[in-house]
C-alpha cells in the first residue's frame, strides 16, 4: 500500500507538535481511523518505513504504534506481505469529534434540472448482464473482439507523450476522414470530415443539438409513436412537443399546421419503433415543409444499416439542398452498447456553437477509442463485421419467429410486415397491459419494451417489443420457454 496516510491521519487527530508520547498519537489516529471505518477491514496499511517517511517521524515510532495495534487485535501482521486491518467487530469507541448530522437549508436546483426532474425517466438504466430480449440490443456475441483488441494494442504500443494530451472536442481527425469516406460509399452522404462531430451516442448527440437551437416554448414536431429518451428530451428542454403520427410512407406531414415548429425529429430508415422505412416522395416532401416553415431536421438514422443493406433509400441530409439537416448516427448498435461511439453531421453555421458544448460537457471521448474505430473503419474490418452481422441478425430473426409462433400463437400476434432491425412488436391477444408484461419479464431478466411509453400523448397503443438479434438460437429457445412459464402463471 502506497497510499499517503496524511490527510487521514490528521483527520482522525493525529498531531506530532502534540505533547503525548508521539507513538501513543500515532496508535490512537489508527485505531480511530479503524473504527470509524474510514480504513476498512482487510485493507493494507502502509510499510512502516513508508509511513515513517510521509509523517517525517522514525520507523521505530510506526512500529511501536503497529506492534499495539496487533497486540489489541486491531491490525494483524502477515509474513512477507505486510499490516491489515482487521474487523473491529463489537469494539467502540466515544469520540468527541462525531459529524455533525443535522442537515443545513441547500439552495434549491435549477428550473432546468427541475423539469429533467419531471419529465426524465425515473428508471435510469442499471447495469445488467441480461441481454434476452432487450430491443435494441445487437448480436454482442459476434463482435470480432481479438481484432479490436490488435487494434487497441497498436495504438498504444505506438502511442507518444503528445498523444496523451487533451484531443480536439470534435473529435479524432483520423476517424473523422475514414467516417467521411465510409459515409460516402455504405450511405452515399458527401460531407466533410470537418462536419463530423464525434459524440457517444444518439442521446448525447441529441442533446447538444437541442441545447444549442431549443428554447422553452418552442415547437418540436415528432413521431409518434417515437424513442421515448428523445421526447424525455425535449420535454425537460420545455419545449411544446406537437406529435404526429406514422402511416405506410412514414411521418405524416401535419399540413394543416399553423405553427412553425423550430425543430423536427424522425427515424425515417427504420422508424423506432414501428419499423416503417420513409419513402422516397415522403421525404423529399418533408424537406420542402420544412423548408416552408424554416426548420431544421434531426435525421436520426437509426438502424440504417440494416434497412439500407438490400434497398438503399437516400438519406435526407443527401437530399437537402438548404443546409437544414442534421445527421445522427452511432457505431453502438454494429459493435456493442459499451463501445459509445457515435457521431453528427452539422450545418457549418451550426458546428461552432456545437464545438463549444461539447467542449463544456463531455470535452471529447476516449482517444484510444476513436483510435481504433478509425483503424477498424480504414482496414475494411467494420465492413467485415456488418457483411456477418447482417447475415446473424436475419438468421435469428427467423428462428425467434418460428419459435415464438410455436409458443404464444394463441396469446401474441407478432407484427411482421416491417421487420427490418433488431426488433418486433408483439401484440396481446388477451389484452394484458404491455408495461405489466414487462415488469413481470424484467423479474426473470427478460428484458423487453413496453409500446406504449412510446408514445406522446394518452392515444397510445398495447404492445411488447422483443429485441431478437442478441440471443444464439440456444438462449432464444431457453429464455422463450421462460416466457411461457410466466404467463401461465399469469
Amino acid at each position: 500500500m502506497r497510499y499517503n496516510f496524511r490527510s487521514i491521519l490528521k483527520f482522525h487527530g493525529f498531531d506530532p507538535n502534540k505533547d503525548d508520547l508521539l507513538y501513543h498519537n500515532l496508535y490512537k489516529s489508527l485505531k480511530t481511523a479503524i473504527l470509524k471505518r474510514s480504513l476498512p477491514p482487510e485493507s493494507k496499511l502502509p510499510p512502516t518505513r513508508i509511513l515513517a517517511k510521509d509523517l517525517g517521524i522514525s520507523r521505530s515510532t510506526v512500529l511501536k504504534a503497529y506492534e499495539i495495534l496487533t497486540l489489541e487485535n486491531f491490525i494483524e501482521s502477515i509474513i512477507g506481505s505486510g499490516y491489515y486491518v482487521r474487523s473491529p467487530k463489537e469494539k467502540k469507541l466515544n469520540l468527541s469529534f462525531e459529524l455533525q448530522r443535522k442537515e443545513g437549508k441547500h439552495p434549491e436546483i435549477s428550473n432546468r434540472a427541475q423539469s429533467f426532474l419531471e419529465n426524465g425517466s425515473s428508471n435510469i438504466q442499471k447495469s445488467s448482464k441480461s441481454i434476452a430480449f432487450k430491443p435494441g440490443m445487437p448480436p454482442v456475441d459476434i463482435f470480432p473482439i481479438q481484432i479490436w483488441s490488435k487494434l487497441i494494442g497498436d495504438y498504444w504500443k505506438d502511442v507518444r507523450p503528445s498523444h496523451l494530451s487533451f484531443s480536439h472536442p470534435n473529435g479524432d481527425l483520423d476517424l473523422r476522414r475514414n467516417l467521411a469516406n465510409y459515409l460516402k460509399i455504405h450511405r452515399n452522404i458527401d460531407c466533410s470530415p470537418n462536419q463530423i462531430l464525434i459524440t457517444s451516442g444518439t442521446v448525447h448527440s441529441l442533446y447538444l443539438a437541442t441545447n444549442i437551437l431549443i428554447n422553452p416554448e418552442d415547437e418540436i414536431l415528432l413521431e409518434n409513436p417515437t424513442f421515448p429518451k428523445a421526447s424525455q428530451l425535449f420535454k425537460s428542454l420545455e419545449a411544446k412537443l406537437i406529435p404526429t403520427g406514422i402511416d405506410e410512407e412514414g411521418m405524416k406531414i401535419p399540413k394543416e399546421l399553423n405553427g412553425k415548429p423550430k425543430l423536427i425529429y424522425t427515424t425515417p430508415s427504420n422508424q423506432y419503433p414501428t419499423g416503417v422505412k420513409m419513402t422516397i416522395a415522403r421525404r423529399v416532401e418533408l424537406l420542402k415543409w420544412a423548408s416552408k416553415k424554416g426548420s431544421i431536421i434531426i435525421e436520426d438514422d437509426y438502424d440504417q444499416e440494416f434497412s439500407n443493406w438490400k434497398d438503399p433509400i437516400a438519406s435526407l441530409y443527401s437530399l437537402d439542398k438548404q443546409q437544414r439537416v442534421i445527421y445522427l448516427g452511432n457505431f453502438n448498435k454494429v459493435t456493442h452498447p459499451s463501445m459509445r461511439l457515435g457521431y453528427m453531421i452539422v450545418p457549418p453555421y451550426l458546428l461552432k456553437a456545437l464545438s463549444i458544448l461539447h467542449n463544456h460537457s463531455s470535452r471529447f471521448l476516449s482517444v484510444a477509442t476513436q483510435k481504433g474505430m478509425s483503424s477498424f473503419i480504414e482496414k475494411d474490418f467494420l465492413s467485415l463485421h456488418l457483411r456477418n452481422l447482417i447475415q446473424v441478425v436475419d438468421e435469428r430473426k427467423d428462428i425467434f419467429l418460428e419459435e415464438f409462433y410455436k409458443r404464444f400463437q394463441d396469446h401474441f400476434e407478432l407484427q411482421t410486415h416491417n421487420p427490418i432491425g433488431l426488433h418486433l412488436i408483439a401484440k396481446s391477444s388477451n389484452k394484458i397491459p404491455d408495461i405489466l408484461l414487462e415488469k413481470v419479464f424484467a423479474k426473470s431478466n427478460i428484458k423487453t419494451g413496453a409500446l406504449s411509453n412510446h408514445y406522446v400523448g394518452d392515444n397510445k397503443t398495447n404492445g411488447t417489443i422483443f429485441g431478437h438479434a442478441a440471443c444464439n438460437p440456444l438462449q432464444i429457445r431457453k429464455h422463450l420457454d421462460r416466457m411461457q412459464t410466466l404467463l401461465k402463471d399469469m
